[in-house]
């Protein structure tokens, strides 16, 4: 039978946004052959996994997608601050804005490429802004002056158009009218958001914004709204002032050391080096943002930071599955016991290891250790603990159902198995269940 994927991709994409961040980095690119080893690595674990039957009253779904994914999450944010090689961990530079209110900057580029005597000098003149339609005011609670109908009207938005349609009844006030629209906009998610907004006399307005900011080259608007060859009552976008563009979307522009330049969004990278968002406008021409990297030592302290701050993140989402799943429980304790196998060796640096599991970091005592003559000496044990959360994470991510709740029905005869890829990674295959 035939497989609906637009159907499993809804259920996969529910699953994922309900329970899990949503996140892509450039470490969610794999050559062919680490694929293959992925792959390998599963066929070795299934090999020897027993069957099992899993606990249908336990929603393990969303704990095998919300795990899988945290720990992705994770395991990306370790990549991040150095590389997935052992000898690279914690070595990421890290970068500084001196006016923060203005301009944020994050540092992408590779370690041997970073130059602290290299910096940049950012004015902001304007912010990209979104397309905004501000409805007519109405008085809420009063009928609608439309007839009873079905009515619709077109949105046209990235070259694409759709078509909306609702119906109007007898008693509909302005108020019920707008809500539905507003509900009708948002639960489509085509990049407008919409709003009803109220004023002090008790009139209302629907409110349309663009959810990206900045026009490109010979476009007037982001998105447009019309009922004129509409396919049923139209009217209604007259009616509510919908398609009156009350502020349009506009580009940022800003200096790079006195080079002016323009951006659709107020986020986007510099030379493969910075990622920038810009904050706020500059008050004068001398209201700028120096933008640079900092020193080993610095760079290492805000590395070590973004570690324990995504290793209790992670432990904290995982406990929250805790009395459904029992796995958890036991997950949350070998994460512990990583932690505490090299606790001894923390003090120094100021970690600690609350009642809870959650790492604790004493900043007064971590500056002080940085100061010492051997940094890599004195920090090699906090780079063996993320060594072995990476590895501890890339194992969760390969096989999440190792935790959830279920049942051992038969160990498999050692020796005479073959290869079952989807037996362990049975979220993989969990939401085929339906579709085929």
């Amino acid at each position: 039978m035939a497989v609906n994927f637009s159907a499993l991709n809804t259920a996969y994409n529910y699953y994922l946004t309900s329970y899990a961040p949503k996140t892509s980095t450039s470490f969610d690119t794999h050559k062919k052959s680490e694929l293959r080893r992925v792959y390998n690595s599963i066929v070795k674990l299934d090999k020897e996994s027993p069957l099992y039957l899993l606990n249908e009253k336990t929603d393990y779904k969303s704990f095998a997608i919300g795990l899988k994914e945290n720990a992705r999450f994770f395991r990306n944010t370790i990549a991040s601050l150095g590389g997935l090689n052992e000898n690279e961990l914690l070595n990421k530079k890290a970068a500084y804005s001196s006016n923060e209110s203005l301009v944020t900057a994050e540092y992408i580029g590779d370690a041997s490429s970073a130059d602290e005597n290299n910096t940049l000098e950012i004015q902001v003149r304007s912010l990209a802004a979104p397309q905004v339609n501000m409805g007519n005011f109405l008085p809420a609670n009063e009928p609608a002056a439309l007839d009873a109908a079905a009515y619709s009207f077109d949105l046209s938005i990235n070259d694409l158009n759709y078509e909306f349609q609702f119906d109007i009844s007898d008693g509909d006030t302005n108020r019920d009218i707008q809500n539905r629209l507003s509900r009708l906009i948002n639960n489509a998610e085509i990049g407008v958001t919409a709003e009803v907004i109220e004023d002090e006399t008790g009139n209302s307005s629907l409110k349309l914004s663009s959810n990206k900011a900045g026009l490109p080259e010979n476009r007037r608007f982001l998105f447009r709204i019309s009922d004129e060859h509409t396919s049923m009552t139209s009217g209604a976008v007259e009616y509510f002032g919908i398609d009156e563009i009350t502020r349009s979307a506009s580009n940022a522009e800003f200096t790079i050391n006195g080079v002016t330049h323009t951006s659709y969004s107020n986020h986007f990278t510099i030379e493969k080096m910075y990622e920038i968002s810009l904050m706020g406008l500059s008050e004068s021409k001398d209201n700028v943002a120096i933008i640079g990297t900092k020193n080993d030592i610095e760079s290492l302290k805000e590395n070590i930071h973004t570690l324990i701050g995504s290793y209790n993140h992670f432990l904290k989402a995982t406990s929250e599955y805790m009395e459904s799943q029992p796995g958890s429980n036991r997950l949350v304790n070998e994460m512990s016991h990583i932690a505490l196998v090299h606790s001894s060796d923390f003090d120094h640096l100021g970690v600690r290891i609350s009642d809870s599991g959650a790492l604790e970091l004493d900043e007064t005592q971590l500056s002080q250790a940085a100061l010492t003559e051997d940094v890599n000496e004195t920090f090699h044990s906090i780079k063996d603990f993320t060594h072995s959360i990476l590895k501890k994470t890339s194992f969760i991510s390969l096989n999440p159902m190792e935790y959830a709740d279920k049942k051992i029905v038969a160990y498999k005869n050692p020796g005479k198995n073959y290869a079952n890829p989807y037996v362990t990674s049975s979220y993989s295959g969990m939401l085929f269940n339906g579709y085929c």
